[in-house]
């Protein structure tokens, strides 16, 4: 089992509160020794885009502490894309995230990270919101796009870190973000519980 330093002859066990590919990739990418565990938190949508964000990163990070042991460091996340403050979740279904990506098409949408690391009874949160811009997608790409699949599991029905980097044209702020984990919002937070990055 994967574990972080915590002092001279301890350590601490990194736990992430997701299934998402992209957040593990993001950590192994990193070098961060961790293990992942489902929160099994709905991820519902309403009010602002940021609380909710904030809101649901704490609900997932308390939901894996309280079963993942006293020494782990839990990190819980939540990822939201928001179109002129409206909450863009991940599509129902081919039609749906044609739709959205008709409504991205040559617009500017915000994406929200909220981040909460649970250690010790404490939970430290904190966000980034990064602005994306999307240039014009003919129909037809977006049909094309669709029909790859990779937007239907996916916020805002596409992957910046995939095919959907095509339609990309600026992104203003934290790029990880957009993946869907944060990385120097996570360093920071995991530097106040005693946790600290080493390349």
């Amino acid at each position: 089992m994967a574990r972080a330093r915590k002092g001279e002859g301890e350590v601490r066990e990194i736990v992430l509160a997701s299934a998402s590919p992209r957040r593990r990739e993001i950590l192994r990418m990193l070098g961060i020794p961790f293990r992942a565990e489902e929160s099994g938190v709905e991820e519902g949508t309403t009010g602002d885009p940021l609380s909710c964000a904030l809101t649901l990163s704490q609900r997932k990070a308390l939901a894996v502490a309280e079963r993942a042991g006293k020494d782990a460091i839990v990190v819980g996340v939540d990822t939201i894309v928001a179109l002129d403050g409206k909450v863009l979740g991940k599509p129902s279904g081919p039609q749906e995230a044609v739709e959205m990506l008709g409504k991205l098409s040559g617009r500017v949408h915000r994406v929200y990270s909220g981040l909460t690391v649970a250690y010790g009874g404490r939970l430290l949160s904190d966000y980034r919101c990064t602005e994306v811009r999307v240039r014009r997608i003919s129909p037809e790409e977006i049909e094309a796009y669709v029909a790859t699949g990779e937007p239907l599991d996916k916020a805002g029905a596409y992957a910046v870190q995939g095919r959907g980097a095509a339609f990309v044209e600026e992104i203003r702020g934290c790029f990880y973000n957009v993946v869907g984990l944060p990385v120097c919002a996570l360093l920071e937070l995991l530097a106040k519980v005693g946790w600290r990055f080493r390349i």
